[in-house]
């Protein structure tokens, strides 16, 4: 196949209200170097349609979903779904895989900015910066002194997931004197060890962290993971943040906890339901703080995604396996098989 017969395209959810690329414009040009077109698609809603599935040999992708019905009409065409980020839990995987589709991420490229995330989000907290910043525009200066904040040094994290993001953020909370909790049954004592945190076992971390941070995958095993039930394990002193996914937390438990008093606050990158309703409760409460699965979009963030994910691309549609492929399980499949021999 010809560079000039592969068709690539660029999810909507990819570009801004204006029409312009979330990433901006310099990334694409590893197209254009490659010697590859690519199109950008209508809006798609929630999930990509089947046509589109069926008509490209790649997709860069935001967070759009890919399930079995939209891959009925799959010609054998489609090679590589390229996630603009590191989650896939939009993705049905065994139905890509079984059809030799590769879905590839950016594990790498996210690090530091989602964990920096989680960083901004325990200060912010701990030093009660929304309500705070409020009190001046409203004329509550005198008030200045009912709101103390809490210290970090001697406080405890607990971090839900050990993997890149997380050991990252362990690395950035290192100089504010945490005791730093891990529940991962993924990880090891050994890399526990060379980053200075104590493994222990989910409850463990919830009943002893003064800030509970999310930073594992949502799948099966982790859906609905942080339930009234374990909510009830933590501090009424304590914080929770989520920079994962949204259903990782039971909201409706979460919305109760927190008007209860059971925790004292929490910082939420991510909600079950996004966009959420505009009523939710959570958007009206001083000890929460809500940002729209965008915190960590800064312009080295989106840079860098961008490009891992288009050399992902550029590097499929040459014949390569690309680096940082989701679903290695495909890569035995006769199409997989195929296309490397072009």
């Amino acid at each position: 196949m010809s560079k000039s017969d592969i068709r690539i395209g660029v999810t909507a959810d990819l570009f801004d209200t204006a029409g312009t690329p979330l990433f901006g414009t310099a990334p694409l040009q590893l197209f254009t170097d490659a010697g590859l077109a690519w199109e950008k698609l209508p809006p798609d809603g929630p999930a990509i349609s089947a046509g589109h599935l069926a008509n490209y040999d790649a997709l860069f992708i935001g967070g759009a979903k890919v399930n079995e019905q939209a891959l009925a009409q799959d010609k054998g065409r489609l090679r590589v779904l390229a996630r603009n980020g590191v989650g896939f839990d939009a993705l049905e995987l065994p139905s890509l895989s079984k059809r030799g589709i590769l879905v590839t991420n950016t594990p790498v490229a996210v690090r530091h900015s989602v964990a920096t995330t989680a960083l901004a989000f325990v200060l912010a907290l701990s030093l009660r910066l929304p309500l705070k910043s409020r009190l001046p525009r409203e004329g509550r200066w005198a008030q200045r002194g009912d709101f103390p904040g809490i210290g970090l040094p001697g406080r405890s994290i607990g971090i839900i997931g050990f993997g890149g993001i997380g050991q990252e953020i362990a690395r950035l909370m290192a100089p504010f004197g945490l005791r730093t909790f891990v529940a991962d049954p993924h990880t090891s004592d050994a890399v526990c060890a060379k980053h200075g945190v104590e493994r222990v076992d989910l409850d463990g971390l919830l009943s002893q962290s003064d800030f509970v941070i999310v930073a594992c995958l949502l799948d099966a095993s982790t859906r609905h993971l942080l339930n009234g039930a374990r909510l009830a394990l933590m501090k009424p002193t304590a914080f929770l943040i989520n920079i994962a996914r949204g259903p990782i937390i039971d909201e409706a438990a979460l919305i109760q906890a927190l008007q209860s008093g059971a925790i004292a606050g929490a910082g939420l990158d991510v909600v079950e339901k996004e966009p959420p309703e505009p009523d939710n409760p959570l958007f009206f409460m001083d000890n929460v703080i809500v940002t729209p699965h965008s915190l960590c979009w800064t312009d080295t963030f989106m840079d860098g995604v961008a490009r891992t994910a288009i050399k992902s691309i550029i590097d499929v549609v040459s014949g390569k396996v690309p680096e940082f492929v989701v679903n290695r399980d495909a890569l035995g499949h006769a199409r997989v098989k195929g296309w490397q021999q072009d």
